[in-house]
Formats: C-alpha cells, sequence, structure tokens
C-alpha cells in the first residue's frame, strides 16, 4: 500500500491519522518501512537522508550494530519483569557520575513523565504551589505545562488545550527566554514559587540559544529566591555532550530531567537531582511516582549501550559540531534567513536575524519554510515538518550526507 492508502485507512481509525500531532504531514504523511544509519526508506520507495533522528533520541542513528545487539541479548533473558534488575543500579551510576548535580535518579517511561514528576517533586520538597516556565518551552503533554505562550509574566496562565483546568494552569507563569529581569520581576513580587523549568537551549523551537551569562543570571536569582532550579534536558542531555547543556555552561541545577538519547531508541525518561530532594521520591519519601514500565529492561539495556559507545567515542561530539559548521558555512552567500547550530542541533529559520526568545521564532515566515520543507523532500531530505522543530545530525550521517544536504539548502532556500 502506498502512504496515502495507509493514511487513508488510519484517519478511520485513529484522531487525526496519526499518534503524534506533529506527524500530521498535508496532504499525508509518508511512512516509513525500513531505517538504517541516517536513512529512511518509505513505502512510496524512496530513500532520504533522515535530519529528524526521531525528534532526538537516536544520536548514533537507526538499528546501530552495537545497540541492536545488546537489545538482543536482553530478549533472550526478558524484557518486563515487573521487579527490580541489576541494569537499574549499573543505569544510575552511570547517569549519576555524569551529571555532577545528580546524586538520585529515578527512572520512568517517557520525557514528559520525567517532568511531571520533576515538577511534583519541586512542590513537595519546597511547600510552595507555583511553577514558572519560559514562553515556547515545551515539557510535555501534561496539565501544568500545556500553558498558552505569550501569556506575559505578571498574569496567570491560560490553557493551551481543550481539557486542561483554567484553575490548574493558574499555578504556572511564564517568562521569556534571554530575559533574566522578567524572571528577577516575577520572583520579587510572587513568594509562592516553587520552581523554574527550563530547556538550557530551547529545542522544541530551535535551537534557539542562551545569550551571555543568561543560564548562570538565571541560576543566580533562583538561589537568591529560594527557587528550584529545573532544568530540562530531554533533548539536550548527551545531545550536547557528556553532562549535557550543565556541563557545557558550568551549571548546576537542582533537578534535571533525561530522555531521548538515554533511551538508545527506546521508550525512556530519568529524572535526578540532589539527595536531600530525591529523598522525599516513594517510596523513601511522601513525593508519590510510579510505573509499570519504569525501568524497563530493554530501554535500560539500549541506553547503557549508547552511553557507553558515547563514552568510548569521545571525538562524536568535535565530528557533529564539524558537521553543522560545515553546513553553516556552505549557505553564507543566502541571504533570506538565518542558520542556528549547536553541536548537532541546527535549524534555517526564515527570519533575517537570529531569533533570541519564542515571540521572535513566531515572527517567521512559516508559509516560507512550508515551501522550503516540501523541496527539501523531493530531493531526498526529511526535516522535522516545522519551523519550530530542532533538525539534528547523528554519527552515522557520512560526509556524502553532508554535502547533499548541504546542496539541497542551497538549491531549495
Amino acid at each position: 500500500m502506498k502512504s496515502s492508502d495507509l493514511f487513508a485507512t488510519a484517519k478511520t481509525l485513529m484522531p487525526g491519522g496519526v499518534s503524534s500531532p506533529v506527524r500530521a504531514i498535508k496532504p499525508y504523511p509518508f511512512y516509513t518501512v525500513h531505517a538504517t544509519g541516517s536513512h529512511l526508506t518509505t513505502v512510496d520507495g524512496p530513500e532520504l537522508i533522515d535530519c529528524c533522528m526521531a525528534y532526538g533520541p537516536l544520536i548514533l542513528g537507526h538499528t546501530h550494530p552495537q545497540i541492536r545487539k545488546a537489545i538482543e541479548a536482553q530478549l533472550e533473558s526478558g524484557w518486563l519483569f515487573g521487579t527490580p534488575s541489576p541494569l537499574e543500579p549499573a543505569f544510575a551510576k552511570l547517569i549519576t557520575s555524569d551529571h555532577k548535580g545528580m546524586d538520585m535518579v529515578r527512572f520512568v517511561s517517557s520525557g514528559s513523565e520525567a517532568t511531571m514528576a520533576a515538577i511534583r517533586l519541586a512542590r513537595g520538597f519546597s511547600g510552595k504551589k507555583d511553577i514558572v516556565k519560559i514562553e515556547g518551552g515545551f515539557h510535555g503533554a501534561h496539565d501544568a505545562v500545556l500553558v498558552k505562550a505569550g501569556s506575559g509574566a505578571t498574569t496567570m496562565g491560560v490553557p493551551d488545550s481543550a481539557g486542561v483546568l483554567a484553575d490548574l494552569v493558574a499555578h504556572t507563569r511564564q517568562v521569556p527566554y534571554n530575559d533574566a529581569e522578567a524572571l528577577e520581576l516575577l520572583l520579587g513580587t510572587h513568594t509562592d514559587i516553587a520552581a523554574l523549568i527550563i530547556e538550557p537551549v530551547l529545542g522544541n523551537i530551535g535551537p534557539i540559544l542562551p545569550e551571555d551569562n543568561y543560564l548562570q543570571s538565571i541560576r543566580e536569582i533562583t538561589r537568591a529566591h529560594d527557587v528550584l532550579l529545573i532544568f530540562d534536558e530531554v533533548i539536550t542531555g548527551y545531545r550536547l555532550g557528556i553532562g549535557g547543556a550543565q556541563k557545557l555552561y558550568g551549571i548546576q541545577p537542582d533537578i534535571t530531567t533525561l530522555g531521548k538519547i538515554i533511551g538508545g531508541g527506546l521508550p525512556i525518561g530519568a529524572f535526578g537531582g540532589k539527595r536531600e530532594i530525591m529523598e522525599l521520591v516513594a517510596p523513601q519519601g511522601p513525593v508519590y511516582q510510579a510505573g509499570t514500565f519504569s525501568g524497563n529492561p530493554l530501554s535500560l539495556t539500549a541506553g547503557i549501550a549508547t552511553l557507553q559507545w558515547l563514552h568510548n567515542h569521545d571525538t562524536i561530539y568535535h565530528d557533529l559540531e564539524a558537521m553543522t559548521r560545515d553546513l553553516e558555512e556552505s549557505l553564507g552567500s543566502v541571504n533570506n534567513g538565518s542558520f542556528v547550530r549547536l553541536g548537532s542541533m541546527f535549524k534555517w529559520f526564515f527570519r533575517n536575524k537570529r531569533p533570541k526568545n519564542y515571540r521572535e521564532v513566531k515572527e517567521c515566515d512559516t508559509d516560507a519554510f512550508g515551501r522550503f520543507w516540501k523541496r527539501m523532500l523531493e530531493k531526498g531530505v526529511f526535516l522535522p515538518p516545522s519551523q519550530f522543530e530542532t533538525n539534528f545530525l547523528s554519527s552515522a550521517h557520512s560526509n556524502h550526507d553532508i554535502t547533499t544536504i548541504a546542496q539541497a539548502y542551497k538549491q531549495c532556500l
């Protein structure tokens, strides 16, 4: 069956025909039947260079042989126990060793679950009700963070989805990214704020990079006002290096959330932080969190294999940085937008100046992006189908891939 036929059937059985809204490409999404390295093969025949990488988890590419071998070995032993396994303390030791501010960690099944639990933990530890998030920052699809962006620093949150109670998001406030003064003003006038949750690099609409001293400033401000700092590193964790954005920028948050890469391509999430905070999590403390698939042996096995590979091939981050730098340099003569990159994350924004926050990202020409995206797909390059999603590279991308991507960019832009 062709993608168009599959989608016609899917629409009758699934809301919008998809399992996640971003996949609802118009007029219909393509359906993948095989993936290897940096390439996808669709039911319609074309092989595509993948610059989406499942929205971030696949830093080693598709079906990496070491990860596949580890999963196959674990399958022989079992794929769900409902009991602790030796994999849990082994993986916990690896993650806490890589993050200076994480004394303890709890494994969950998704990044959304990790951020939801982190916010609950911050409230339980502080005894305060409200949280602050960054405009345009994405922390999953749970109620507390589904807040309409642009509501301003001093107003109560407004639901960004039907079914979310206004009373609940009234406890979520927002400030712009790269604006430490707005955060200082908010925390100086509201005393019932438990935590600031922030993507240190805005990944879901970016990458949008922190300006000089911004992250250092918010760390100082939150500490001065006795507000916990939660770094949501579901995207940036192990993407920007061992230790993530917090190591890259020299910031130690109180709580960190991880996901994507730490599962090696399988579902996972984790949250961790200082011992005195984490000891409040059940069963050791009164902050409840539980899950049937938490600590799933297959996900932990794939995650351990991935992190071990990254530790043993530490030049990968230098190589990935060089790839995005080559892409940027190849586009030097193109002047209808701006190229933003950090490590293996990159994006072409249809805005003359690089955006520094969500409001500036919203100024991009999304119609132009739509035309550009379709042309890139015709050239055999799959980009995330939104102006507001980061592109990713992996260790599986070859020099030939980069040359092909660069040529397609210049032709399509």
